[in-house]
């Protein structure tokens, strides 16, 4: 009886988390398709009391957020490709390839771990100021190529591949390329799944850098211009939360789409040596 009684209270406590988790989005969704103003009520409604979508057709039309929408898009796309393919590299040397100084150089890597990223901001602006890169999609692309987060997660994974299969392929006559790109992309793909959605959620919900690094409005991606579109309306409620479905919508779906792939990749990749 106290077992049953334990149980129902632990999924009466779960489940006023997830109630209270889920409200604010669901409130967001239904304020976008409310009309002008009423969400500015009070006390302010949970429903639309007449459904519209004036606001989505006020964004893509009258505010242009199609070419920000496809600013992010291809952003978050390209670095995470591009942040896969450098990560996974520099992940199996450290886990699989023995060289001089490995160990001590993947120690300072994760003892750089722990300066903010706003430190960093400054002398990456001047760094990339100087290859003029400022005000283009490649000083947004640059930073996000490479993580110690990314090489950790993957270094991690990649220490559970056996030794013997690699000595087996290189006997077999594979290079180190040949060996990589055949067996332990494919071996590794739970943890680059992983990976891959942590890169696009943050890439795609970066605000911070591309406003410091963008000045043509027509590249701005879609956090920052949601973000210039708040001083222009600030009283537009129903317009603002429309916005932001618009950018929380696509990271919510990749995350429901993979996040089998994703859970997996945490369990099986928690790998100590």
């Amino acid at each position: 009886m106290k077992s049953r009684l334990k149980l129902a209270l632990l999924h009466a406590v779960l489940l006023a988390g997830v109630a209270l988790t889920l409200f604010p989005l669901a409130w967001m969704l239904a304020v976008s398709f409310m009309p002008a103003n009423e969400a500015n009520q009070f006390p302010p409604p949970l429903l639309p009391g007449r459904f519209t979508l004036e606001h989505y057709r006020a964004l893509f039309t009258r505010l242009d957020v199609a070419r920000y929408l496809c600013n992010s898009t291809l952003l978050a796309i390209a670095i995470t490709l591009i942040s896969l393919l450098l990560n996974s590299m520099a992940g199996y040397a450290f886990a699989k390839l023995p060289f001089r100084g490995r160990d001590r150089l993947f120690q300072v890597l994760l003892a750089a771990m722990v300066i903010p990223a706003q430190v960093t901001m400054l002398p990456l602006f001047l760094m990339l100021k100087e290859f003029h890169l400022i005000n283009s999609y490649g000083g947004v692309i640059v930073p996000g190529m490479a993580s110690i987060f990314g090489i950790f997660l993957i270094r991690q994974y990649a220490l559970s591949i056996p030794d013997s299969l690699l000595d087996a392929a290189r006997i077999d006559g594979a290079g180190e390329f040949r060996i990589y790109w055949s067996l332990v992309l494919p071996l590794c793909r739970p943890i680059l799944t992983t990976l891959a959605i942590f890169t696009f959620m943050g890439s795609w919900n970066d605000f911070m850098w591309p406003l410091i690094i963008l000045t043509d409005n027509e590249l701005y991606t879609l956090p920052v211009a949601l973000a210039n579109l708040i001083g222009e309306h600030v009283q537009d409620t129903e317009l603002m939360m429309a916005g932001a479905v618009l950018t929380v919508l696509p990271v919510m779906l990749v995350f429901l789409l993979l996040q089998r792939h994703y859970i997996s990749g945490l369990t099986i990749g928690s790998v100590k040596e």
